[in-house]
C-alpha cells in the first residue's frame, strides 16, 4: 500500500460508513428494491477492475443462449450518450461503451442495452413486444435498486476481496460482508495447476456462508488471433516481431501468453478511448510490424489506420473443476423463475 492511500485511510472509513449504512436501509426495506417476474441474474465483484467481468458474462451467454431469449444490460462505462439503448445496427463502442458492442457483435441471438439506471433498463427491455426471458446485469452487484433473483460475484485470484480494504486506501468498493448476498462466488484468474490445498485456503478466507457455492476459473486464451481480414495462429504470432497493446485493468497475463523478447508493449488505462493522436504514436511504434491486442480494444480499434495490422486474442472463462455444478445451478434458477414467471 502506498503512503498516499495511508494518508487517505480516514476518507476509506469514511466511505465504508456510507456504504454500509446504504445497505443496511436496503435490507430493511427503507429503500426500495424493485423485483421483476423474470430470471435477473447480476454479475459483479466488491472491487473496481480486473476480476474478468467481461468473460464471466460471455459464459453465461453461451450456457442460456440457445434455450432462452437472452439480454445484456450494462450502464456503458465511458459511452458518449445517456439513458437507454438498445443496441441496433448503428451501435458501436463510443455509443454504447466496448463491453456491451463487443457482446452485440460476438452474439447475434441477444439482445445488448445499457442503461445507467438499471431499473429503467429491465422496464424498457420488458416493453419491448419480443420480451427477454433472461436478463445478466454486468457490473450490477452494488446496484441495489434492482433485486437480482441470483448474485454472481467475482474475486480475482491474488487480490481477492478478503484481504482487501475500503477505497481509497484498498479497492473494495463496500465492506466485505456485502459478500453475504451472493448465491455463488467465483475466484477468476487462477493458475491452471491451482492445488486443492491452496482452494481450501481461499474458501477459509472468504467465510462463505452455508447456502453459498465457491469456484475456481482461470483465463483460457484461443489459440488464434482474429482480425477484420484474416486470422493468424498464436504459435506463428510468438515467433513474430510486434507490438502488444491493452487498454485494460491488470494485461500482464495477456503480455506474458504472447510476448517474446523482441517483442514492445503499449499499456493504456482501462476502456481508454484511443485519440488520433494515440493512434499514430502506435502506428509509429509497431514499425508496421502486426498488433495484438484484446478484443475489448479491437473493437475501440476496428476501422482505424491500424485495421491491416491489428488482431485480437479472445479468452474464455475456464472453470478448473465443478462447471457441470455451476451450469446446473444456473440453468436451475432459471428454469424455475421462468415456469414462476
Amino acid at each position: 500500500m502506498n503512503l498516499l492511500r495511508k494518508i487517505l485511510f480516514p476518507i476509506a472509513v469514511i466511505y465504508g460508513l456510507v456504504t454500509a449504512i446504504r445497505n443496511f436501509l436496503f435490507d430493511k426495506g427503507v429503500f426500495k428494491s424493485t423485483a421483476f417476474p423474470i430470471p435477473v441474474i447480476a454479475v459483479g465483484n466488491l472491487s473496481v477492475g480486473g476480476t474478468g467481468k467481461t468473460p464471466q458474462i460471455e459464459y453465461l451467454i453461451r450456457l442460456l443462449q440457445n434455450d432462452y431469449r437472452v439480454a445484456t444490460l450494462s450502464r456503458g462505462y465511458k459511452r458518449e450518450s445517456k439513458g437507454y439503448i438498445l443496441a441496433n445496427e448503428n451501435a458501436t463502442a463510443k455509443v454504447i461503451g466496448d463491453e456491451p458492442f463487443q457482446y452485440y457483435k460476438k452474439f447475434c441471438k441477444i439482445q445488448v442495452a445499457v442503461d445507467a439506471s438499471r431499473k429503467n433498463g429491465i422496464e424498457e427491455l420488458l416493453s419491448q413486444p419480443l420480451k427477454p426471458e433472461v436478463i445478466l446485469l454486468d457490473d450490477a452487484y452494488q446496484h441495489r435498486k434492482v433485486k437480482a433473483g441470483f448474485y454472481v460475484l467475482l474475486t480475482a485470484y491474488g487480490d481477492l476481496y478478503a484481504d482487501d480494504c475500503m477505497l481509497p486506501t484498498g479497492n473494495l468498493r463496500e465492506y466485505k460482508s456485502g459478500a453475504k448476498r451472493a448465491n455463488s462466488i467465483v475466484v477468476t484468474k487462477c493458475p491452471a495447476t491451482l492445488s486443492t490445498q491452496s482452494k481450501e485456503e481461499i474458501r477459509a478466507k472468504l467465510r462463505l456462508t452455508k447456502k453459498q457455492q465457491l469456484f475456481f476459473t482461470t483465463i483460457s486464451y484461443d489459440d488464434t488471433a482474429y482480425s477484420a481480414h484474416g486470422s493468424l495462429e498464436v504459435s506463428e504470432i510468438i515467433k513474430k516481431d510486434k507490438l502488444l497493446l491493452a487498454g485494460i485493468a491488470k494485461p500482464e497475463s495477456f503480455f506474458a501468453y504472447l510476448q517474446a523478447a523482441n517483442d514492445l508493449t503499449m499499456v493504456y488505462p482501462d476502456h481508454h478511448h484511443f485519440t488520433d493522436n494515440d493512434i499514430i504514436e502506435i502506428k509509429n511504434k509497431s514499425k508496421n510490424n502486426i498488433i495484438v491486442t484484446t478484443e475489448k480494444d479491437f473493437v475501440r480499434l476496428k476501422g482505424s489506420v491500424l485495421e491491416e495490422q491489428l488482431y485480437y486474442l479472445p479468452i474464455k472463462s475456464k472453470f478448473l473443476e465443478g462447471a457441470d455444478l455451476f451450469d446446473k445451478t444456473i440453468l436451475n434458477y432459471v428454469g424455475s423463475s421462468t415456469r414462476n414467471g
